[in-house]
């Protein structure tokens, strides 16, 4: 049950990670996986901390996150938000063509809402 959960993790942070690549890539042309995957992390410890905050969590989670990719990323709060709605663009579709093909039923870790 542990190595499950483990593993499901894992490929949730991949999938996270890779949404994030692919909008680097897009949006800001930086082509760098590992760092999608770091992005991702951060992203998701921004969002659970600022999802803490009663009433308004959820926009203070949404602005922590688009600043997480602000900082990591080349451009401002414009090229952040934009790659923030194609990352998750892009997970949606990653987790759908995963779960339909190979049903895991997984999400992705780093990408809200996805």
């Amino acid at each position: 049950m542990v190595l499950g959960t483990v593993v499901s993790f894992l490929v949730a942070l991949l999938v996270g990670g890779l949404a994030i690549y692919i909008s680097g890539r897009v949006i800001v042309d930086v082509d760098d996986y590992s760092y999608a995957v770091v992005t991702a992390v951060i992203g998701a410890i921004a969002w659970a901390i600022g999802s803490l905050i009663p009433l308004i969590g959820s926009v203070v989670a949404l602005v922590a996150w688009i600043w997480v990719i602000k900082w990591r990323y080349p451009g401002g709060w414009t090229d952040a938000a934009i790659m923030g709605l194609v990352a998750w663009l892009a997970a949606l579709i990653i987790i759908i063509i995963l779960n339909s093909i190979l049903g895991l039923g997984i999400i992705a870790f780093g990408v809200p809402g996805a």
